[in-house]
């Protein structure tokens, strides 16, 4: 199944999924834009923003669970999160932290949040909805298409 068909589906999780995969790029861009402030508060949070993306990178492409040498904890954590209402949880989590740099000062860090917040929706609306957790075959996932066979 291509993208276009999956993203066709009106499944949430797979809109999730690309979301996030945005929200790793975001997540990695503003983290490094802003690691180079002056304000040790934000210096903090850009690098808690890098390591939020590193890690939603595992979350989002299980392909590189089976590549990857990882421990085996760091792996059994990030299958907790094979299902839409514990994805929806995490990227809640982690935009709350980027929505708390809003204490010290705005920043780019805003743009992380946005993104980690809207992927947290449509994880949560796949849920109410009692959609499927569907990972988007392009990043080697499952994809539709094989969950129907």
């Amino acid at each position: 199944m291509a993208l276009g068909d999956e993203l066709r589906t009106r499944n949430f999780s797979i809109y999730g999924q690309w979301t996030g995969i945005i929200s790793i790029v975001i997540c990695v861009a503003v983290g490094i834009a802003t690691i180079f402030s002056f304000n040790l508060g934000l210096i903090i949070f850009s690098g808690v923003c890098i390591a939020e993306g590193l890690v939603l990178v595992f979350v989002e492409i299980p392909f590189l669970l089976r590549i990857c040498p990882i421990s085996e904890r760091f792996a059994e954590f990030i299958r907790r999160f094979n299902n839409n209402w514990p994805r929806a949880a995490f990227y809640l989590a982690l935009a709350l932290v980027q929505w708390f740099t809003l204490f010290i000062r705005g920043s780019a860090l805003i743009a992380a949040a946005v993104f980690l917040t809207i992927a947290s929706a449509f994880y949560a609306i796949a849920a109410v909805r009692g959609q499927l957790f569907t990972s988007s075959a392009t990043l080697g996932g499952t994809g539709l298409a094989q969950q129907i066979i």
